[in-house]
C-alpha cells in the first residue's frame, strides 16, 4: 500500500512539473549542466530541457516556430534579430562576455601570441565557422588585427559550433581558437595554462557580449522568467565566473 502511494505521488509530481526548453549556444553547454543542477534544486517543479547548437542555427529554428522558451546566444546579433521580428517578450540583455583562447594538446610557445600560428609546425588550425558561430567571428577579427590572417587562413579547419571546434582542436588539428569556457569541463582539465592554452589578446577582438532573450510564444513564461532572473542573479553569475566568462 505504501509503495503504491509513493509511486502515485511520484507520478503526480512528474505530471505537475513544467519542462522549460532552453536553446543555448554551444559555448554555454559546459556551464549549463551546473546551472541546470542549481536551478532545478531551487525550482523542483521545473525541469530544464537544453538544446545546444550554433547561435545562428538556433535563432533560425526559433524564427521558424520551434517551441523554445528562452534563448542564450553567443552574441547579441541573433537575439536582437528575433526581437526585431517581434518574436521576443523584450529586448535581449547581455548575460556574460565570452573569452577566446588558443588550445593545443602539445606544449606551445604562447609568448608569441597569434604569431605562433604562422609556425610551419602548425599545419591545421581549428576555428569556428564565422557564418554560424560568433566565436568564429571573434577569431577571424583577432587574426586580422594580429596581421596573420592571410598567412594562416589556408590552415583552417572549420567547426560549425564552438563544441565541434573544440573536438577538432583536440583530435584533428594542431591548435584551435576556442571559447575559454570549454576548458572548464571535466575532460579538459588536463590541459594547463601557459603550456597547452593561453588567452588571445582581448584587444584584438570585439568583446563577445552574449545575449539572452525570452521567447514571446513560450508556454512557460513564468518559469522562463525565473531562469532569466536566476542567470542574472548572484548564483548564476558566480557559476558563469567559474566557467571562464567575464560579467557584463
Amino acid at each position: 500500500m505504501k509503495k503504491t502511494l509513493f509511486l502515485f505521488l511520484v507520478m503526480c509530481a512528474m505530471v505537475q512539473a513544467s519542462t522549460l526548453r532552453i536553446a543555448t549556444a554551444a559555448n554555454m553547454s559546459y556551464a549549463m549542466e551546473a546551472l541546470k543542477v542549481h536551478f532545478e534544486k531551487a525550482h523542483p517543479d521545473t525541469q530544464l530541457e537544453i538544446m545546444v547548437g550554433s547561435s545562428g542555427k538556433l535563432a533560425a529554428q526559433i524564427s521558424n516556430g520551434a517551441p523554445i522558451d528562452l534563448f542564450l546566444s553567443a552574441n547579441m546579433k541573433y537575439p536582437q534579430a528575433l526581437y526585431e521580428e517581434g518574436l521576443t517578450q523584450k529586448a535581449p540583455v547581455v548575460y556574460a562576455k565570452g573569452v577566446l583562447v588558443m588550445l593545443s594538446t602539445k606544449p606551445r610557445d604562447y609568448t608569441r601570441g597569434l604569431k605562433l600560428l604562422e609556425s610551419p609546425q602548425i599545419k591545421k588550425i581549428a576555428v569556428a565557422n564565422p557564418k554560424t558561430a560568433p566565436y568564429g567571428v571573434a577569431a577571424e577579427e583577432a587574426l586580422k588585427h594580429a596581421g596573420v590572417y592571410d598567412a594562416v587562413k589556408e590552415k583552417f579547419v572549420y567547426g560549425e559550433s564552438v563544441s565541434q571546434t573544440v573536438t577538432y582542436a583536440v583530435r584533428a588539428a594542431d591548435i584551435g581558437l576556442i571559447a575559454k569556457s570549454a576548458l572548464f569541463s571535466p575532460h579538459m582539465k588536463m590541459f594547463k595554462k601557459g603550456t597547452n592554452w593561453a588567452d588571445v589578446d582581448a584587444k584584438l577582438y570585439t568583446p563577445i557580449a552574449q545575449g539572452m532573450v525570452l521567447i514571446k510564444k513560450s508556454r512557460h513564461q513564468e518559469e522562463a522568467q525565473q531562469f532569466y532572473d536566476f542567470l542574472l542573479g548572484d548564483e548564476g553569475r558566480h557559476i558563469l565566473l567559474a566557467y571562464g566568462y567575464l560579467l557584463p
